[in-house]
């Protein structure tokens, strides 16, 4: 966005020292708001032909997120949103499929001021975070990465509980994980999907579980949907679908937005495990973002970008903070904290 050119200019400029012809993008908020505002609805649905070019032709692409205002099209009809999330979808299947080398900067901790107010937290203390979060030790990162990954990989059923009712099982014989843990390796520099990607701040393990196979219940009792906190979110899964969805208030943006959207809406898609050190909420702080030690992500939707095989354009991935998560019997993390060896790591 605007308020960071500097920041895009330092960043290609790096890009350029190391051979890269770097091209520069600017959204806003006020762009966003004005091409559904201005632009009639019978474009929703085009190709982005000019997308579709930079896709065929880039093998990087950063991005700083820029939205300050989560709440911005919450006035936009659910039919709309759906429409052009769906019209973009051949740009993300096409840079997964290059094995686009894929870079974001935010991850959910941009310090904007919504981003601090919903999370309880002061703009400097968001910045804080952002930038503890940002100068980790990356090497640690990976090497803890690496071990949950083996344990994920040799495993074969992942049991989760919580003591919000929280209750699921899957089974992940096969799944191969991912870690987002900072650089973008060597070796996967060309592979397709999810071993090109990373999230800054980093720190997270995730993976996609056989299809069919989650069952249970699970409890994110607080989620933010288009800037709206939906309270005591209840998702009951069975055969790896979703069967039920309610919450104790909250929930209406959410389902209008589910109930328009297409096949692949209700398939069981990932769970993530953060591994940050660096990244925690001050005393009686509540950080719900990925990243930090212990915290337990899960959604539903597509699980693409994941290594999974759903496409949809729909997507919902909650936290659920305080979680016991075990694989085989064995914890990896306790009531919201790495468990054993991994908590050393």
């Amino acid at each position: 966005g605007p308020h960071d050119l500097e920041l895009l200019e330092n960043i290609a400029s790096q890009a350029g020292k190391r051979g890269a012809f770097p091209m520069l993008l600017m959204g806003s908020d006020r762009l966003t708001r004005r091409m559904f505002d201005d632009v009639p609805a019978q474009y929703d649905t085009r190709a982005p032909a000019w997308d579709m070019k930079l896709a065929e032709n880039a093998t990087a692409w950063i991005t700083v997120d820029y939205n300050e205002n989560p709440g911005l099209i919450a006035h936009v009809s659910p039919d709309r949103v759906f429409a052009r999330s769906k019209a973009a979808q051949p740009v993300t299947d096409l840079m997964l499929k290059r094995g686009v080398r894929q870079v974001n900067l935010g991850n959910g901790l941009y310090p904007t001021a919504a981003r601090a107010r919903q999370l309880g937290l002061t703009q400097d203390q968001l910045a804080r975070i952002f930038w503890d979060g940002i100068n980790v030790d990356y090497a640690q990162l990976q090497a803890a990465g690496d071990a949950m990954k083996r344990i994920f990989e040799g495993g074969r059923e992942v049991h989760i509980t919580n003591s919000n009712g929280t209750d699921l099982r899957m089974r992940i014989e096969t799944r191969p994980g991912f870690v987002s843990a900072g650089p973008i390796s060597p070796v996967h520099e060309g592979r397709c999907g999810a071993a090109c990607q990373v999230w800054l701040p980093a720190g997270e393990v995730y993976l996609t579980p056989v299809p069919g196979t989650a069952q249970g219940t699970v409890v994110m009792d607080r989620h933010f949907y288009q800037d709206k906190e939906i309270l005591g979110l209840k998702l009951t899964f069975k055969d790896g679908k979703l069967t039920t969805m309610s919450a104790k208030s909250g929930i209406e943006p959410l389902r209008a937005m589910y109930d328009v959207a297409g096949p692949g809406r209700d398939e069981f898609a990932l769970i993530d495990i953060g591994i940050n050190p660096n990244v925690a909420a001050p005393t009686g702080g509540k950080l719900l973002t990925w990243v930090p030690a212990g915290m337990l992500s899960v959604g539903f939707g597509s699980n693409e970008w994941a290594g999974g095989a759903n496409n949809a354009s729909f997507s919902l991935i909650g936290f659920v903070p305080g979680s016991t998560v075990t694989v085989d019997g064995k914890a990896v993390v306790e009531q919201g904290a790495l468990a054993g060896a991994l908590a050393a790591e």
